[in-house]
Protein backbone atom coordinates (compact mmCIF):
# COMPACT_ATOMS: atom_id res chain seq x y z
CA UNK A 1 0.00 0.00 0.00
CA UNK A 2 1.47 3.45 -0.64
CA UNK A 3 0.56 6.64 0.72
CA UNK A 4 -1.34 7.93 3.74
CA UNK A 5 -2.76 5.00 5.91
CA UNK A 6 -5.88 5.36 8.80
CA UNK A 7 -4.35 5.73 11.74
CA UNK A 8 -6.45 2.14 12.78
CA UNK A 9 -4.63 0.27 10.07
CA UNK A 10 -1.43 1.23 11.06
CA UNK A 11 -2.05 0.09 14.63
CA UNK A 12 -3.22 -2.83 13.51
CA UNK A 13 -0.16 -3.47 11.51
CA UNK A 14 1.93 -2.88 14.41
CA UNK A 15 0.37 -5.35 16.96
CA UNK A 16 -1.37 -7.93 15.24
CA UNK A 17 0.42 -8.28 11.78
CA UNK A 18 1.61 -11.78 10.59
CA UNK A 19 5.53 -10.73 10.24
CA UNK A 20 6.03 -7.78 11.92
CA UNK A 21 2.88 -7.33 14.51
CA UNK A 22 4.18 -6.64 18.33
CA UNK A 23 1.87 -9.21 20.11
CA UNK A 24 2.04 -12.24 16.93
CA UNK A 25 6.34 -12.52 16.28
CA UNK A 26 9.53 -12.03 17.83
CA UNK A 27 11.21 -8.66 18.30
CA UNK A 28 14.40 -7.20 19.82
CA UNK A 29 15.02 -7.77 23.44
CA UNK A 30 14.50 -4.15 24.77
CA UNK A 31 16.78 -5.10 27.43
CA UNK A 32 19.80 -6.68 25.81
CA UNK A 33 21.82 -6.93 29.29
CA UNK A 34 19.19 -9.46 30.70
CA UNK A 35 19.43 -11.75 28.23
CA UNK A 36 21.92 -13.46 25.85
CA UNK A 37 19.22 -14.22 23.12
CA UNK A 38 18.41 -10.88 20.89
CA UNK A 39 15.28 -11.30 20.08
CA UNK A 40 12.04 -11.94 22.71
CA UNK A 41 8.88 -14.03 22.17
CA UNK A 42 5.89 -11.99 22.17
CA UNK A 43 5.32 -11.73 26.00
CA UNK A 44 5.70 -8.00 27.01
CA UNK A 45 4.36 -8.28 30.34
CA UNK A 46 6.82 -8.26 33.66
CA UNK A 47 9.96 -6.59 34.45
CA UNK A 48 11.70 -7.89 31.73
CA UNK A 49 8.88 -6.99 29.11
CA UNK A 50 7.44 -3.75 28.45
CA UNK A 51 4.98 -3.65 31.01
CA UNK A 52 3.59 -4.31 34.17
CA UNK A 53 -0.43 -5.26 34.75
CA UNK A 54 -2.61 -5.17 37.30
CA UNK A 55 -2.97 -9.39 37.76
CA UNK A 56 1.38 -8.89 37.74
CA UNK A 57 1.17 -6.59 40.60
CA UNK A 58 -0.98 -8.84 43.03
CA UNK A 59 -2.91 -12.10 43.16
CA UNK A 60 -5.40 -9.82 45.04
CA UNK A 61 -6.33 -8.01 42.06
CA UNK A 62 -7.51 -11.38 40.36
CA UNK A 63 -9.40 -12.77 43.44
CA UNK A 64 -11.68 -9.26 43.68
CA UNK A 65 -12.24 -10.23 40.18
CA UNK A 66 -13.30 -13.68 40.64
CA UNK A 67 -15.60 -12.66 43.52
CA UNK A 68 -17.12 -9.92 41.31
CA UNK A 69 -18.74 -13.16 39.28
CA UNK A 70 -19.47 -14.97 42.08
CA UNK A 71 -21.54 -12.19 42.80
CA UNK A 72 -23.44 -11.97 40.09
CA UNK A 73 -24.29 -16.04 39.48
CA UNK A 74 -25.78 -15.60 43.51
CA UNK A 75 -27.58 -12.46 42.08
CA UNK A 76 -28.89 -14.42 39.12
CA UNK A 77 -30.36 -17.61 40.08
CA UNK A 78 -27.25 -19.65 40.54
CA UNK A 79 -27.21 -21.39 38.01
CA UNK A 80 -26.05 -25.02 38.04
CA UNK A 81 -24.69 -25.63 34.80
CA UNK A 82 -23.34 -24.01 31.78
CA UNK A 83 -21.78 -21.48 33.21
CA UNK A 84 -18.79 -20.19 30.87
CA UNK A 85 -15.82 -17.95 31.60
CA UNK A 86 -14.57 -15.94 29.44
CA UNK A 87 -11.79 -13.34 29.06
CA UNK A 88 -10.35 -11.26 26.15
CA UNK A 89 -7.09 -10.75 25.89
CA UNK A 90 -5.66 -12.92 28.62
CA UNK A 91 -2.10 -11.70 29.03
CA UNK A 92 -0.13 -14.27 30.87
CA UNK A 93 -3.17 -16.33 32.16
CA UNK A 94 -2.66 -15.02 35.43
CA UNK A 95 -5.97 -13.24 36.04
CA UNK A 96 -7.66 -16.44 34.82
CA UNK A 97 -5.53 -18.42 37.50
CA UNK A 98 -6.54 -16.08 40.05
CA UNK A 99 -10.29 -16.30 39.13
CA UNK A 100 -10.25 -19.98 38.90
CA UNK A 101 -8.45 -20.23 42.15
CA UNK A 102 -10.90 -17.88 44.20
CA UNK A 103 -14.37 -19.60 42.62
CA UNK A 104 -12.58 -22.92 44.10
CA UNK A 105 -13.22 -22.02 47.46
CA UNK A 106 -17.21 -22.24 46.41
CA UNK A 107 -17.68 -25.65 45.24
CA UNK A 108 -21.37 -25.08 44.77
CA UNK A 109 -20.30 -22.05 41.62
CA UNK A 110 -16.88 -23.96 40.48
CA UNK A 111 -19.52 -26.68 39.24
CA UNK A 112 -21.09 -24.93 37.57
CA UNK A 113 -18.33 -23.91 34.92
CA UNK A 114 -18.60 -25.85 31.90
CA UNK A 115 -15.28 -24.38 30.23
CA UNK A 116 -12.87 -21.53 30.05
CA UNK A 117 -12.57 -19.41 26.86
CA UNK A 118 -9.73 -16.96 25.87
CA UNK A 119 -9.75 -14.51 23.29
CA UNK A 120 -5.65 -14.32 22.18
CA UNK A 121 -4.08 -13.26 18.77
CA UNK A 122 -1.26 -13.99 20.02
CA UNK A 123 0.51 -17.26 19.49
CA UNK A 124 3.18 -16.68 22.05
CA UNK A 125 0.79 -15.76 24.45
CA UNK A 126 -1.35 -19.05 24.26
CA UNK A 127 1.62 -21.31 24.62
CA UNK A 128 2.06 -19.14 27.57
CA UNK A 129 -1.19 -18.66 28.89
CA UNK A 130 -1.36 -22.78 28.76
CA UNK A 131 1.94 -23.62 30.43
CA UNK A 132 -0.06 -21.23 33.54
CA UNK A 133 -3.69 -22.45 32.98
CA UNK A 134 -2.92 -26.82 31.91
CA UNK A 135 0.80 -27.36 32.95
CA UNK A 136 2.48 -29.26 30.46
CA UNK A 137 -0.27 -30.45 28.78
CA UNK A 138 -0.28 -28.00 26.04
CA UNK A 139 -2.12 -27.00 23.10
CA UNK A 140 -4.47 -29.45 21.10
CA UNK A 141 -6.47 -28.42 17.59
CA UNK A 142 -10.16 -28.13 18.65
CA UNK A 143 -12.15 -30.77 15.89
CA UNK A 144 -13.62 -28.00 13.87
CA UNK A 145 -10.07 -26.32 13.28
CA UNK A 146 -11.07 -23.21 14.62
CA UNK A 147 -9.24 -23.17 17.92
CA UNK A 148 -7.14 -25.37 20.16
CA UNK A 149 -8.13 -26.48 23.67
CA UNK A 150 -6.52 -27.89 26.92
CA UNK A 151 -7.28 -29.52 30.49
CA UNK A 152 -7.18 -27.25 33.37
CA UNK A 153 -4.84 -27.83 35.83
CA UNK A 154 -6.82 -29.76 38.97
CA UNK A 155 -5.51 -27.48 41.53
CA UNK A 156 -7.55 -24.80 39.50
CA UNK A 157 -10.41 -26.78 39.49
CA UNK A 158 -9.95 -28.77 36.12
CA UNK A 159 -12.11 -28.86 33.44
CA UNK A 160 -11.26 -27.76 30.17
CA UNK A 161 -10.51 -24.15 28.51
CA UNK A 162 -10.43 -23.77 24.57
CA UNK A 163 -8.56 -20.77 22.80
CA UNK A 164 -9.46 -18.36 19.72
CA UNK A 165 -7.53 -15.85 18.10
CA UNK A 166 -11.13 -14.46 16.51
CA UNK A 167 -14.15 -13.90 17.99
CA UNK A 168 -15.74 -15.20 14.56
CA UNK A 169 -15.14 -18.91 16.07
CA UNK A 170 -16.40 -18.22 19.15
CA UNK A 171 -19.59 -20.22 20.09
CA UNK A 172 -22.78 -17.37 21.01
CA UNK A 173 -24.51 -20.41 22.30
CA UNK A 174 -27.64 -18.85 23.82
CA UNK A 175 -28.19 -21.84 26.26
CA UNK A 176 -25.02 -21.26 28.11
CA UNK A 177 -24.50 -18.14 30.83
CA UNK A 178 -21.31 -16.25 29.82
CA UNK A 179 -19.49 -14.13 32.35
CA UNK A 180 -16.91 -11.96 30.40
CA UNK A 181 -13.99 -9.86 31.49
CA UNK A 182 -12.17 -7.69 29.22
CA UNK A 183 -8.88 -5.80 31.51
CA UNK A 184 -6.91 -4.11 29.68
CA UNK A 185 -8.34 -5.62 26.35
CA UNK A 186 -10.29 -2.59 24.38
CA UNK A 187 -7.59 -0.19 24.96
CA UNK A 188 -5.53 -2.06 22.05
CA UNK A 189 -7.71 -1.83 19.44
CA UNK A 190 -7.34 0.04 16.53
CA UNK A 191 -8.86 3.68 16.92
CA UNK A 192 -9.36 6.39 13.85
CA UNK A 193 -8.67 10.14 14.58
CA UNK A 194 -10.14 12.83 13.50
CA UNK A 195 -9.75 17.03 13.65
CA UNK A 196 -12.34 19.58 14.19
CA UNK A 197 -11.83 21.93 10.35
CA UNK A 198 -14.30 24.68 9.07
CA UNK A 199 -15.36 21.82 6.55
CA UNK A 200 -16.33 19.53 8.98
CA UNK A 201 -14.16 16.84 10.02
CA UNK A 202 -10.93 15.49 8.56
CA UNK A 203 -8.93 12.41 9.16
CA UNK A 204 -5.41 12.24 10.64
CA UNK A 205 -3.31 9.59 8.40
CA UNK A 206 -0.15 7.96 9.31
CA UNK A 207 2.21 8.36 6.31
CA UNK A 208 6.07 7.75 5.94
CA UNK A 209 8.38 10.50 6.02
CA UNK A 210 10.23 9.43 2.56
CA UNK A 211 7.17 10.07 0.72
CA UNK A 212 6.79 13.37 -0.71
CA UNK A 213 2.93 14.84 -0.20
CA UNK A 214 1.21 18.43 -0.53
CA UNK A 215 -0.86 17.46 2.60
CA UNK A 216 -0.86 19.35 5.57
CA UNK A 217 0.25 18.44 8.85
CA UNK A 218 -2.33 18.24 11.40
CA UNK A 219 -2.48 21.50 14.35
CA UNK A 220 -2.02 19.20 17.04
CA UNK A 221 -0.11 15.71 16.94
CA UNK A 222 -0.94 12.50 18.91
CA UNK A 223 1.94 11.68 20.79
CA UNK A 224 2.70 10.93 24.52
CA UNK A 225 6.14 12.66 24.27
CA UNK A 226 7.02 16.24 23.67
CA UNK A 227 8.71 15.53 20.93
CA UNK A 228 8.13 13.78 17.53
CA UNK A 229 11.49 11.88 18.39
CA UNK A 230 12.11 8.95 20.15
CA UNK A 231 13.73 9.50 23.51
CA UNK A 232 16.31 6.79 22.56
CA UNK A 233 16.92 8.38 19.26
CA UNK A 234 17.99 11.74 17.50
CA UNK A 235 16.65 10.64 14.31
CA UNK A 236 12.61 11.63 13.45
CA UNK A 237 10.55 8.68 13.39
CA UNK A 238 9.46 6.96 10.58
CA UNK A 239 6.38 7.80 10.31
CA UNK A 240 4.11 11.04 11.49
CA UNK A 241 0.38 12.02 11.12
CA UNK A 242 -0.78 14.13 8.07
CA UNK A 243 -4.28 15.88 7.81
CA UNK A 244 -6.63 14.63 5.19
CA UNK A 245 -7.17 17.87 2.67
CA UNK A 246 -10.83 16.09 2.03
CA UNK A 247 -13.55 14.11 3.64
CA UNK A 248 -12.48 10.22 4.03
CA UNK A 249 -15.70 7.64 4.41
CA UNK A 250 -14.55 7.46 7.82
CA UNK A 251 -14.90 11.02 8.23
CA UNK A 252 -18.10 11.42 7.12
CA UNK A 253 -19.84 8.15 8.86
CA UNK A 254 -17.80 7.78 12.40
CA UNK A 255 -17.76 10.94 14.24
CA UNK A 256 -21.44 11.60 13.52
CA UNK A 257 -22.66 7.87 15.44
CA UNK A 258 -22.76 10.27 18.25
CA UNK A 259 -24.52 13.88 18.70
CA UNK A 260 -21.92 14.77 21.39
CA UNK A 261 -19.48 15.53 18.58
CA UNK A 262 -21.77 18.07 16.39
CA UNK A 263 -20.49 20.88 19.05
CA UNK A 264 -16.63 20.36 18.90
CA UNK A 265 -16.89 21.50 15.19
CA UNK A 266 -17.78 25.07 16.50
CA UNK A 267 -14.85 25.33 19.26
CA UNK A 268 -13.51 28.53 18.59
CA UNK A 269 -10.02 28.18 16.86
CA UNK A 270 -8.79 32.02 16.52
CA UNK A 271 -6.46 32.21 19.68
CA UNK A 272 -3.14 30.07 20.18
CA UNK A 273 -4.23 29.15 23.85
CA UNK A 274 -4.45 25.20 24.71
CA UNK A 275 -8.07 24.96 25.04
CA UNK A 276 -8.91 26.61 21.39
CA UNK A 277 -7.00 24.19 19.38
CA UNK A 278 -9.06 22.36 16.60
CA UNK A 279 -10.82 19.43 18.46
CA UNK A 280 -9.58 16.04 18.12
CA UNK A 281 -11.59 12.96 18.85
CA UNK A 282 -10.31 9.42 18.43
CA UNK A 283 -13.32 6.33 17.47
CA UNK A 284 -12.72 2.86 17.64
CA UNK A 285 -15.60 1.25 15.34
CA UNK A 286 -13.86 -2.38 16.34
CA UNK A 287 -14.68 -1.65 20.12
CA UNK A 288 -18.13 -0.95 19.26
CA UNK A 289 -18.45 -4.15 17.04
CA UNK A 290 -17.13 -6.18 20.12
CA UNK A 291 -19.51 -4.56 23.04
CA UNK A 292 -22.00 -4.65 20.66
CA UNK A 293 -21.69 -8.64 20.20
CA UNK A 294 -20.80 -8.81 23.98
CA UNK A 295 -23.86 -7.47 24.55
CA UNK A 296 -26.39 -9.16 22.45
CA UNK A 297 -24.78 -12.39 23.79
CA UNK A 298 -25.44 -11.60 27.49
CA UNK A 299 -29.37 -10.45 26.39
CA UNK A 300 -29.62 -13.37 24.59
CA UNK A 301 -28.14 -15.67 27.37
CA UNK A 302 -30.35 -16.85 31.08
CA UNK A 303 -27.61 -14.99 33.26
CA UNK A 304 -23.93 -13.47 32.26
CA UNK A 305 -22.20 -10.33 32.93
CA UNK A 306 -19.43 -8.56 31.52
CA UNK A 307 -16.94 -7.10 33.34
CA UNK A 308 -14.79 -4.11 31.65
CA UNK A 309 -11.68 -2.68 33.35
CA UNK A 310 -9.05 -0.20 31.05
CA UNK A 311 -8.20 3.01 31.22
CA UNK A 312 -9.75 6.32 29.83
CA UNK A 313 -11.91 9.32 30.31
CA UNK A 314 -15.29 8.49 32.25
CA UNK A 315 -17.27 11.56 30.53
CA UNK A 316 -15.71 12.71 26.96
CA UNK A 317 -14.77 11.08 24.16
CA UNK A 318 -10.81 10.50 24.23
CA UNK A 319 -8.36 13.26 22.57
CA UNK A 320 -4.53 12.87 21.55
CA UNK A 321 -4.31 9.43 23.38
CA UNK A 322 -2.09 7.28 21.25
CA UNK A 323 0.79 5.77 23.21
CA UNK A 324 3.74 3.45 22.86
CA UNK A 325 5.41 1.79 25.43
CA UNK A 326 8.87 -0.26 25.28
CA UNK A 327 11.28 -1.36 28.04
CA UNK A 328 8.40 0.21 30.64
CA UNK A 329 9.08 4.23 29.06
CA UNK A 330 6.63 5.90 27.15
CA UNK A 331 7.64 6.83 23.84
CA UNK A 332 6.78 7.76 20.37
CA UNK A 333 4.28 5.76 18.98
CA UNK A 334 5.29 6.29 15.79
CA UNK A 335 9.25 5.52 16.93
CA UNK A 336 9.78 1.35 16.42
CA UNK A 337 6.92 0.26 14.30
CA UNK A 338 6.38 -3.31 15.40
CA UNK A 339 8.86 -3.30 18.43
CA UNK A 340 6.31 -1.10 20.49
CA UNK A 341 3.46 -1.28 22.30
CA UNK A 342 0.47 0.90 20.95
CA UNK A 343 -2.36 1.62 23.39
CA UNK A 344 -5.48 4.70 23.36
CA UNK A 345 -7.52 5.79 26.06
CA UNK A 346 -11.13 3.58 25.74
CA UNK A 347 -13.70 6.13 25.28
CA UNK A 348 -16.11 4.60 27.69
CA UNK A 349 -19.26 6.61 26.97
CA UNK A 350 -19.13 5.29 23.41
CA UNK A 351 -18.99 1.91 24.69
CA UNK A 352 -21.82 2.09 27.28
CA UNK A 353 -24.30 3.94 25.04
CA UNK A 354 -23.21 1.35 22.03
CA UNK A 355 -23.76 -1.68 24.86
CA UNK A 356 -27.47 -0.51 25.25
CA UNK A 357 -28.56 0.84 22.07
CA UNK A 358 -27.54 -3.00 20.64
CA UNK A 359 -29.92 -4.71 22.57
CA UNK A 360 -33.16 -3.46 25.34
CA UNK A 361 -31.84 -6.48 26.99
CA UNK A 362 -29.04 -5.41 29.01
CA UNK A 363 -28.15 -2.35 31.37
CA UNK A 364 -25.02 -0.56 32.24
CA UNK A 365 -23.27 0.54 35.27
CA UNK A 366 -20.31 2.42 35.66
CA UNK A 367 -18.05 3.68 35.19
CA UNK A 368 -16.60 3.94 38.23
CA UNK A 369 -12.70 4.26 39.29
CA UNK A 370 -10.72 1.11 39.59
CA UNK A 371 -10.10 2.49 43.23
CA UNK A 372 -13.30 2.13 44.12
CA UNK A 373 -14.50 -1.06 42.74
CA UNK A 374 -11.65 -2.45 44.15
CA UNK A 375 -12.49 -1.26 47.54
CA UNK A 376 -15.66 -1.87 47.68
CA UNK A 377 -14.96 -5.71 46.57
CA UNK A 378 -13.23 -6.14 49.71
CA UNK A 379 -9.09 -6.12 48.84
CA UNK A 380 -8.66 -3.53 51.69
CA UNK A 381 -9.70 -6.03 53.69
CA UNK A 382 -7.91 -9.12 52.09
CA UNK A 383 -5.06 -6.92 52.35
CA UNK A 384 -4.99 -6.89 55.81
CA UNK A 385 -5.78 -10.83 55.68
CA UNK A 386 -2.63 -11.54 53.91
CA UNK A 387 -0.47 -9.11 55.56
CA UNK A 388 -1.76 -10.92 58.75
CA UNK A 389 -1.09 -14.65 57.86
CA UNK A 390 2.01 -16.39 57.20
CA UNK A 391 1.82 -14.98 53.49
CA UNK A 392 3.10 -11.52 54.84
CA UNK A 393 5.51 -13.01 57.22
CA UNK A 394 8.53 -13.52 54.83
CA UNK A 395 11.27 -10.65 54.33
CA UNK A 396 9.70 -7.75 53.07
CA UNK A 397 6.62 -9.58 51.88
CA UNK A 398 4.29 -7.51 54.06
CA UNK A 399 5.48 -4.01 52.63
CA UNK A 400 5.36 -5.54 48.79
CA UNK A 401 1.66 -6.48 50.14
CA UNK A 402 0.64 -3.13 51.07
CA UNK A 403 2.52 -1.58 47.93
CA UNK A 404 0.49 -3.36 45.40
CA UNK A 405 -2.70 -2.76 47.07
CA UNK A 406 -1.88 0.97 47.46
CA UNK A 407 -0.71 1.01 43.54
CA UNK A 408 -3.85 -0.60 42.64
CA UNK A 409 -6.43 2.01 44.73
CA UNK A 410 -4.09 4.69 44.87
CA UNK A 411 -5.24 7.76 43.20
CA UNK A 412 -2.07 9.77 43.44
CA UNK A 413 1.37 9.85 41.47
CA UNK A 414 1.72 6.28 40.10
CA UNK A 415 -1.45 4.90 41.39
CA UNK A 416 -3.99 3.20 39.06
CA UNK A 417 -6.68 3.97 41.31
CA UNK A 418 -8.35 6.43 39.54
CA UNK A 419 -6.92 6.36 35.80
CA UNK A 420 -8.39 2.78 36.10
CA UNK A 421 -12.14 2.63 35.20
CA UNK A 422 -14.52 -0.28 35.52
CA UNK A 423 -18.09 -0.59 33.71
CA UNK A 424 -20.50 -3.60 33.90
CA UNK A 425 -22.52 -4.86 31.30
CA UNK A 426 -25.45 -7.34 32.53
CA UNK A 427 -29.09 -8.55 31.72
CA UNK A 428 -31.99 -5.91 32.36
CA UNK A 429 -33.50 -6.20 36.07
CA UNK A 430 -34.35 -2.87 36.97
CA UNK A 431 -31.69 -1.40 37.73
CA UNK A 432 -30.00 -3.00 40.65
CA UNK A 433 -26.73 -2.17 40.75
CA UNK A 434 -23.62 -4.68 40.48
CA UNK A 435 -21.64 -5.19 43.76
CA UNK A 436 -18.50 -2.80 43.10
CA UNK A 437 -20.98 0.20 41.94
CA UNK A 438 -22.56 0.41 44.87
CA UNK A 439 -24.57 -2.69 45.39
CA UNK A 440 -24.89 -5.34 47.50
CA UNK A 441 -24.79 -8.96 47.52
CA UNK A 442 -27.97 -10.92 46.97
CA UNK A 443 -28.29 -14.15 46.41
CA UNK A 444 -28.35 -15.47 49.80
CA UNK A 445 -25.63 -17.80 51.54
CA UNK A 446 -23.42 -20.73 49.41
Amino acid sequence: MNGPIPLALYMKQCLTSATHGYYTTPRPNPNPSSSSSTSTPPDPFGATGDFITSPEISQMFGEMLGLWILTEWLGQGRRKEGVVLMELGPGRGTLMADVLRTLGAFPEMRSAVEKVVLLEASGGLRETQAKVLCGDGGLKKTEDGNGWGGSVRAELGGGIVEWYEDWEFVSKDTSKSPYILAHEFFDALPIHAFQATGSGWRELLVTHRSLSTPLPSPTTLITSTSTSKSPTSTSPDPFHLILSPTPTPYSQLLPNLFPRHAPLLNLPTTTTTPTSLPATIEISPLSLTFISSLSRMLSSSPSGALLIIDFGPSSHTPSNSLRGIRNHNLVSPFSHPGNVDLSADVDFLALAETAVGASEGVEVHGPVEQGRFLEEMGMRERMEVLDRSGVGKGEGEGRRIREAFDRLVGRGRGGMGSVYKALAVVKERGGRRPVGFGGEVDGGKM
